[in-house]
């Protein structure tokens, strides 16, 4: 395969970042709920971790195939709207609660809402779990980055749908719609040196805006006066982590645990910081980046997982030595979805 910033021919952006994620997403699992100590003791050095075998993902690449196979659905069903994808993005997620391989020590947020979501008589805001932001919201947000023929305003729109159908928290929902955007870009062809300056654009010009026709009447379930004091709240956190990232690139340590620069992870908007700053820390060095996140005191699987989609969306599917890449789990759907978005425009090939 051929792996190479934008314009090299052939990248496979849709494809390199599904498995990215999925890679960091292995390379994680084993050091969740560890300190750097106990990895070391288990891993040695950092920068020789090598992909376990066998390489099994957790639920955060479980729920991304969730709902990427719903976007899919709703894609082929007609014009995306949000009856069109609540219906099949609801019949995955819940199926994924259901299956006997939800057995990777899935989140209690999205475990409760997707209990919630398995009863008929509820409206998907009913379950959502307003009070969360979770790093649930966005681990599994990748495909709204990278599936073809929508515009930016669907883009956040349907990245803060599939948040909200567990965390419905505002913050949940402005660092999903974030995650998305800034894999877009790398997709796109974006440079790394220019995309927090992008994203800080991005956040000033949503700051306000509630995406009522995608969300409904899902702010009045919080603790808000209005739908844009809902929506300012989580977009504000965003931009605090913005911060934290500039911070730390401004004197980089690559030998620190990013953690202790941009927070552990648990929740959207650091999850998001931490798998970003791995990103930047090495943006031409993709698997440097997943052993960096992986080998991190938080929720390091997230962690990885959001470091791999970004790395593979700017790198493409080259970006991944073959010997990991065939034996991740779930590999052959990873490149089948990747492949089909890749062919159709879902990223841009340079």
């Amino acid at each position: 395969m051929t792996a190479g910033p934008p314009g090299t021919p052939g990248r496979r952006p849709a494809t390199g970042a599904l498995l990215g994620l999925a890679l960091g997403d292995a390379l994680g699992f084993p050091t969740e709920f560890c300190t750097v100590a106990m990895i070391a003791d288990k891993f040695g050095p950092w920068r020789g971790m090598e992909l376990p075998e066998p390489a099994f993902v957790t639920d955060d690449t479980q729920m991304t195939l969730a709902f990427a196979r719903g976007l899919r659905t709703a894609m082929d069903r007609g014009p995306l709207t949000p009856l069109r994808l609540v219906r099949p993005l609801r019949d995955e997620y819940v199926e994924w609660w259901r299956s006997p391989e939800n057995n990777r020590a899935p989140g209690r947020t999205c475990m409760t809402a997707c209990r919630l979501l398995s009863r008929p008589e509820r409206t998907w805001q009913e379950a959502s779990q307003t009070g969360s932001k979770g790093c649930g919201a966005n681990m599994r947000v990748a495909p709204a980055a990278l599936a073809p023929g929508l515009t930016e305003r669907m883009r956040g729109g349907v990245a803060q749908l599939q948040a909200a159908l567990t965390h419905g928290h505002p913050t949940g929902l402005a660092a999903s719609d974030l995650t998305a955007y800034a894999i877009r870009l790398l997709a796109e062809g974006t440079r790394p040196g220019e995309l927090l300056g992008l994203l800080r654009q991005y956040v000033a010009a949503n700051r306000s805006y509630y995406h009522e026709y995608w969300l409904g009447d899902l702010w009045t379930y919080a603790q808000d006066p209005t739908p844009r004091h809902f929506t300012e709240r989580g977009w504000d956190e965003c931009a605090e982590v913005l911060d934290r990232i500039e911070e730390a690139l401004r004197a980089p340590d690559r030998e620190a645990d990013p953690c202790l620069a941009t927070g552990a992870g648990w929740i959207a908007e650091e999850a998001f910081a931490t798998g970003l700053l791995c990103f930047l820390l090495f943006p031409d060095e993709p698997v440097t980046a997943l052993r960096r996140a992986a080998y991190s005191s938080g929720d390091s699987d997230s962690i990885a997982c959001l470091t791999g989609a970004f790395a593979g969306a700017y790198l493409g599917a080259g970006a991944w030595p073959r010997e990991w890449a065939e034996r991740i789990e779930y590999g052959d759907e990873l490149r089948e979805i990747g492949g089909v978005w890749d062919g159709a425009g879902g990223g841009s090939g340079g």
